[in-house]
């Protein structure tokens, strides 16, 4: 895959599966800029990352005078984008009976809310025949305990992600979801205690849970989502492509 010169926007890009798709756009000759409300993890990034195809701006998904503030950033560049990845989001586990409003409004407002306006402010500024992928998860078809509002802000955000194919196709931008199961990133530890993240993944690799018995790596994400940008993609829109170990077969 060859993805010299073309301009990637990434939203979520400091951690986890954005950071890691990050890289491998760059590696593969892009330019690309991504979002994070924290500048402490921002710089965390570009340090890593060390490359000048990158840029970084400190925008919040939950924020929407933040995303206007991305989008001018956008038109500032003068560039039109050829690949959207919308990959920020927060997760927060707890039975419905002990949820709380704040965490309720907190998963709807950057999973769903954000993700929502943050694609209405970039679709002017997409090129014709660009790719625009979706970060949902494969909880959105499940029904596991103590995700039940995490579960339905991705059940939302595969609704948008298929309409939006629907709407964009004259303009022949695809619109794609991925749906990873169990992936070895932060947001368990941002969810739980340390203690309680460790049990997760031990019981998701023991437990039955993944036929693979193994738990999946944010890079092996990124190479989806580099495939569904991709001109050998080209004949997949509003598509959802699981990337769970085979966790779906176990439902």
């Amino acid at each position: 895959m060859n993805f010299n010169n073309k301009n990637v926007l990434i939203t979520g890009g400091t951690t986890g599966i954005g950071l890691a798709t990050a890289k491998a756009f760059i590696q593969q000759g892009a330019h690309v800029m991504i979002t994070g409300k924290n500048v402490d993890n921002l710089q965390k990034a570009a340090a890593e990352i060390n490359d000048i195809k990158l840029k970084t701006v400190v925008s919040d998904t939950a924020n929407l005078t933040d995303i206007g503030t991305l989008e001018k950033t956008i038109v500032q560049s003068g560039k039109k984008l050829d690949v959207l990845f919308l990959n920020a989001g927060v997760s927060k586990f707890a039975t419905i009976e002990s949820t709380s409003v704040a965490d309720f409004d907190l998963q709807f407002n950057i999973n769903v809310k954000g993700l929502f306006f943050t694609l209405q402010k970039m679709i002017p500024h997409l090129q014709d025949g660009a790719s625009v992928v979706f970060t949902s998860s494969a909880t959105s078809t499940a029904s596991h305990s103590q995700l039940s509002v995490y579960s339905a802000t991705k059940s939302a955000i595969d609704t948008i992600a298929r309409v939006a194919a629907t709407e964009l196709a004259e303009r022949n931008i695809r619109v794609n979801i991925i749906s990873p199961g169990p992936i070895d990133t932060p947001i368990l530890g941002k969810a739980m205690s340390a203690d309680e993240a460790k049990a997760t993944q031990d019981f998701y690799k023991t437990g039955g849970l993944i036929p693979l018995k193994k738990i999946g790596t944010p890079e092996e994400v990124a190479e989806a989502v580099l495939f569904l940008s991709a001109t050998t993609s080209s004949f997949i829109t509003g598509a959802s492509l699981s990337i769970d170990g085979g966790t779906a077969l176990r439902r």
